[in-house]
């Protein structure tokens, strides 16, 4: 499987998370926080702190730890909050 991380092409594995594959990578941080640009990657590694959203498919806030990786995805690291409002 390919996938592309900010533009870049990468191998996956069928059932790689998104975090396992950014690690695998070289990756230990793929997002900043909203104040202070603060660089955040994958801390508890199930599901609960949100500190390894990350853009799947133009699909922000999504939880690296928990979505694994489909042929095709195009994976980006996120600045801050991309919410819907905060994208206008």
């Amino acid at each position: 499987m390919n996938v592309t991380v900010d533009g870049v092409a990468q191998p996956a594995r069928p059932g790689q998370t998104v975090a396992a594959l950014l690690i695998a990578a070289g990756q230990v941080s793929w997002r900043d926080t909203r104040t202070g640009g603060k660089p955040r990657g994958l801390f508890c590694g199930i599901g609960v702190c949100f500190d390894c959203l990350v853009v799947v498919n133009g699909i922000p806030d999504v939880r690296a730890c928990q979505r694994v990786v489909a042929d095709g995805d195009e994976i980006r690291t996120q600045h801050g909050a991309e919410l819907p409002e905060a994208r206008s």
